[in-house]
Order: structure tokens, then C-alpha cells, then sequence
């Protein structure tokens, strides 16, 4: 299986359907006993296995059984009816205690636990958890805390929805989760990453399958990842064109356009909206700035519309003349704003040549589709996908596991970046990486895959030196991913 391959529940329930002859429960257990086992580093200390009333709860009673076999101290909690478990979690259960374990329904209170396995839920919930299962939630979260031990999930957190990555209360936050077959797009993006921790992926030895989306690494968009040749000059790297910077806001336009620079664009105007622009940029004097009416004559090849804009009369007459323009274009901030508020741009879209990218944060995507922010934020993949389709663009839909979906339906979430980002100007640092890779005729959905990969992975270089993430700041990303991107050009030849 692909490391790489996420996979929604409906695809995972017909696949578990289709290898129904093969032991995948009994696979399951032992990929998770595997795993507990180099976790459970501290032998003195019992291993605690909640069990619940589905297959999760299965393939945690195969995981008990083969840790006893390997000598753990092993304490299993079930909660739930032995009469109305699944047939293979049924025979998991009963092979646990054919082997001599014990199930019984309460955390003892003197124990204190090297290691904590929860397979109360994995897949199998879509609603807020109640009752015990709710109460051995909570404590598992307690008991971990309090004995700074291991908390593995298996397949899922418990209370976690895999598909859309939404936690209900209470959820498990566990320091580590084993998932089966294939990623789940649930466990990267919204609350997973804040619940899975560590995430391990065992295929179960099942043949490659058509995954539903996928997770972005460099290898994602290694066939543009060139190294220069050395007969080339300026022109040879194209001209990117940035369009915002309203009175007040011109660092926006600054910080996408010193972006674009250093991610490689021979050539970079920035043309501001404010009435009174500077000339020049003091920190980045290569910068040609412009007022935006003469923006349109210089030679472009691709333009970035939208940072620092504001939403005035001028706002919204100069993005209309952008999608008009035969370029590539990327459409951030105001820009998005504006394409909200006003539905006689949406026909642009539609009618442009070519490639357009958008690149909201919730807000702007609730309101791009007449929704909320709590609509997106409870569906991320599906809320990027009906962006991609109603706009006619490539669309990257920002946040926690940024997702990118395709014109033709393909989608992606980013698993780089860190809490560092959340902070101003970040979003316009990637439009100018966005745009650099446009203008340096990369295909749209490679260049939008490359900037938001490097974005984040920039930010977790800065990170790992010991910059952030609390106080990193937009500005400082730019060198880090400039440096970055020409390792992995390097890494490449």
C-alpha cells in the first residue's frame, strides 16, 4: 500500500469487505501489538487495553492476547455486550480469553499503567461518545497524564471522525495511533492532528488499492524539481506580477512579492493601491514597484491578485481586469472577498483559458460558498472539492492539514507546517511562493503543491533551529524556504 494513499470510511468498508476471507483482524492485532511493544519500554508497569463493542474492540483483544504472550502485564477493560459483538471481533474476544486473559469492566485504582491502548471506537463513530465508553475516554486521557505513559489509538482516537477530522467530547489525545490499511484523512487535518500524535500506518500486507486522496511530500511534484541551466538569463525564469497593498497594507504586497523573488522569479513588480506606494523597498530593492494601473504592461507570466487589496470600488475593477488577464492567476485574500461578494466575477472563472488558484482560509471559503466557517471546518476535504468545482480552480483550503483539491477532483492534504504559522502574513508569503512557481511555468497543481509543501516545511525548519514557534513570523520563513527548496532541487540530481 501506498505510505502516501489516504482512504475514506466507505472505501475502507468495501475493501475490508472484499479481503473478508483474509485475517485482517488477526493482522491488525499484531501490527498493534508490534508497535505497543516498543512503546511499552517500562516492563514493570501493566499494559491497559480498552476494548469496545465493535471490531475496533477486536483488534484490541488480538493486540492483548499477543502481548501476553510476550510477557506483558496485560489489564483489559471491555465495554461492551459479548452477545452482540461483530462474528471476527467475537472470535478475537474469545481466543484473548481461550489463551488465559480476563476481561473485566473497571480501571483497577492502584495500578499505575506503562502503556494505554485504546480500541474503544477506531472507524466506528460518527456521534459524541456517552456513557462508559465516554467515562473510560476521560479517564484514559487522565491515566496517561498522570502515569506519563504511552496512550496508543488503534486504527482512530476514539471520539476522532476519520474522514473529516472533527473530536468530539471527549475524545482520546493520544500520544500515538497504529491505522490499518491506509491514512485516514480525519487523523491530519482540523482536531486529528492535536488527538493522533505519532502516526504509524500498517497496510496489512493487502495489494496497492486506488486511494481517495493523498498526502504531499516532494516526491508529489519531483518531475519540476530541475536544476538550472547554466545558459540562462532573467528572462529565462518569467515575470510574476503582485496586485494589492491598499493604504495601510502594503507589507502585504511586499512580503508575496519578496517571496516570489526568492523562490526563484527573474523578474517581480508589485503594484500597490495606496495613493501615496513607495518607490522602492528598502529591505528588497530588486522589487519593481509599480502603480497598479501600469502593472498590466509589464511582462508577466503569471499574477497574484489579492494581497493587502481591501474591497473600494478601484478594488474590485482591478480584479475583474486580473481574471480577464490570459495568465495564470492566484487569487488570495480581498480577492477572494470580493469574488464572494460579487457574483459576476464567479462567470470569469469559468470562462478563463487559463489556470486560476484560490487560496482561503475558512472564513473566506464559507463565504466563496454561501456557508459557515463551522460548515467548512466539519467537512475540510468535501469543503475544498466543491471550491474546486464551483470555481473552476485549484484550491488549497488553509489551516490545520491544509487541503489542495484539483480542478478534476484530486485532492491532497499537507501534513508540514506548525502552530508557528498562525500569524499575520503568512498567507501571503504563500501566494508569492504560489505565484513564483507560475511564473517559472510550472503546471498549476504542481506549483500549488509545491508552495504550500515548502510553506510549512519551511516553517518546521525554523522550528527544529530553534526559531518559534511562538513568535515566528512571516518574513522569516521566506530565506528558510528558499534555502529548502534548492536542497530538494539538489537532492534531485
Amino acid at each position: 500500500m501506498n505510505p502516501n494513499a489516504l482512504l475514506l470510511s466507505p472505501a475502507l468498508r468495501r475493501l475490508e469487505a472484499h479481503y473478508a476471507d483474509r485475517p485482517l483482524m488477526q493482522r491488525a492485532g499484531l501490527a498493534a501489538a508490534d508497535f505497543a511493544g516498543e512503546l511499552a519500554v517500562d516492563r514493570e508497569r501493566p499494559v491497559l487495553v480498552l476494548a469496545g463493542p465493535g471490531n475496533n474492540g477486536g483488534d484490541a483483544f488480538e493486540a492483548a492476547r499477543l502481548l501476553r504472550e510476550r510477557f506483558f502485564a496485560v489489564h483489559v477493560v471491555f465495554a461492551g455486550d459479548s452477545g452482540r459483538l461483530p462474528a471476527d471481533a467475537a472470535e478475537a474476544r474469545q481466543r484473548f480469553l481461550a489463551a488465559g486473559g480476563s476481561a473485566g469492566e473497571a480501571i483497577p485504582d492502584e495500578a499505575h499503567w506503562g502503556l494505554i491502548i485504546d480500541g474503544l471506537f477506531g472507524l466506528g463513530l460518527a456521534r459524541t461518545p456517552e456513557g462508559r465508553c465516554a467515562e473510560l475516554i476521560a479517564a484514559a486521557n487522565r491515566l496517561a497524564r498522570r502515569d506519563d505513559c504511552p496512550l496508543l489509538a488503534l486504527d482512530c482516537p476514539s471520539g476522532l471522525n476519520a474522514d473529516t477530522g472533527v473530536a468530539f467530547a471527549p475524545c482520546i489525545r493520544a500520544s500515538h495511533t497504529i491505522t490499518f490499511i491506509a491514512g485516514k484523512p480525519g487523523l491530519l487535518t482540523a482536531d486529528g492532528p492535536d488527538h493522533c500524535g505519532e502516526i504509524h500506518v500498517a497496510g496489512l500486507d493487502l495489494p496497492p488499492v486506488e486511494p481517495d486522496g493523498g498526502t504531499i511530500t516532494p516526491d508529489t511534484f519531483a518531475a519540476c524539481l530541475k536544476p538550472r541551466r547554466n545558459n540562462t538569463h532573467k528572462g529565462s525564469f518569467g515575470g510574476a506580477g503582485i496586485l494589492g497593498g491598499s493604504r495601510s497594507m502594503v507589507g502585504a504586497a511586499l512580503l508575496a512579492g519578496r517571496a516570489a523573488l526568492k523562490l526563484g522569479t527573474g523578474r517581480v513588480y508589485v503594484g500597490l493601491l495606496d495613493p501615496e506606494p513607495p518607490t522602492v523597498d528598502p529591505v528588497q530593492p530588486e522589487l519593481m514597484l509599480r502603480r497598479v494601473d501600469t502593472l498590466f504592461q509589464a511582462d508577466l507570466q503569471a499574477l497574484a491578485c489579492g494581497p493587502g487589496l481591501g474591497q473600494s470600488g478601484e478594488a474590485v475593477r482591478l480584479l475583474e481586469q486580473a481574471l480577464k488577464c490570459p495568465l495564470p492567476v492566484v487569487l488570495d485574500a480581498d480577492a477572494l472577498n470580493i469574488l464572494a461578494s460579487d457574483g459576476r466575477l464567479e462567470g470569469n472563472l469559468y470562462n478563463r483559458v487559463a489556470p486560476a488558484v484560490l487560496t482561503p482560509h475558512p472564513a473566506e471559503a464559507a463565504r466563496l460558498l454561501e456557508s459557515s466557517t463551522r460548515e467548512v471546518q466539519a467537512d475540510r476535504v468535501a469543503a475544498a472539492r466543491e471550491l474546486a468545482r464551483r470555481y473552476a480552480s485549484h484550491v488549497v483550503l488553509k489551516g490545520c492539514g491544509s487541503v489542495v483539491a484539483t480542478v478534476d477532483g484530486r485532492w491532497w492534504i499537507n501534513t508540514s507546517g506548525n502552530p508557528g504559522m498562525a500569524t499575520a502574513g503568512m498567507g501571503d508569503v504563500l501566494t508569492g511562493l504560489v505565484v513564483a512557481l507560475l511564473a517559472q511555468n510550472w503546471p498549476a497543481d504542481a506549483a500549488l503543491l509545491a508552495a504550500v509543501h515548502l510553506h510549512g516545511a519551511a516553517a518546521d525548519r525554523l522550528v527544529a533551529a530553534g526559531t518559534g514557534p511562538v513568535g515566528l513570523t512571516a518574513g522569516e520563513v521566506i530565506d528558510a524556504a528558499r534555502a529548502l527548496f534548492n536542497a530538494w532541487i539538489a537532492g534531485r540530481r
